[in-house]
Parts: C-alpha cells; structure tokens; sequence
C-alpha cells in the first residue's frame, strides 16, 4: 500500500522555516538538519500509522480529527489531521507554547 502524501498548510510551512531558521542561528547547520530530519521521519511514519498521535489538543479544541505527534528529540509537535487522500498537516510548533492559543491564530509568528 502506497502511504498518502504529506501536505502541510501554509502555516505549518512557516512553522517549519521558523524552526529551521531558529536552529540554524542558534545552534549552526547540524541542529537545523537534526530537526530537518525529524520531520522528514514523522512525515514518513504518520502516513503510515495516523492514529498513533495523541488526540488530546484536538478534543481540547473541538477540531475533530486533530492529532499531535512530538519530533523526535526535539520540543516540537506536528499537528495533523488524517484526510481521505493525504496527511493535513496543519502547525507545527515548539511544545512549550501556548498551544491552543496558537493553533486559533494560524497567522501568529
């Protein structure tokens, strides 16, 4: 069975260039690949198996659907949702945030 693509909404696009950016400033290139390549195995992983995130913000948030799941080593959780044909993923952010703040203001920084 062929896992359904990953498609990340435009905020969860900035999300991740802000994290890249993040590491690549503060802690140089090896630390923004390291988070490069968590995402890059949460995107491969969660097609696969979209159920093994926690549903905990998505009952909190009244979004049907919403999982987290946390990169691995790294404070950040994916947030997404199983669509029929593709993962949504709709944020992904630093775990110590206002996380259902956030998630409300898709246009925060």
């Amino acid at each position: 069975m062929t896992p359904k693509p990953v498609i990340p909404r435009e905020a969860a696009r900035r999300d991740i260039d802000q994290a890249i950016a993040h590491y690549a400033a503060e802690g140089g290139t090896p630390v923004a690949l390291a988070f490069i390549d968590a995402l890059e195995r949460a995107f491969g992983r969660l097609p696969r198996h979209p159920g093994v995130g926690s549903p905990r913000y998505g009952i909190e948030l009244r979004l049907d659907g919403l999982r987290a799941w946390p990169l691995r080593r790294l404070p950040y959780l994916l947030f997404y949702r199983d669509a029929a044909d593709h993962l949504d993923v709709w944020r992904v952010l630093h775990a110590q945030r206002d996380i259902p703040a956030w998630m409300q203001d898709p246009g925060a920084p």
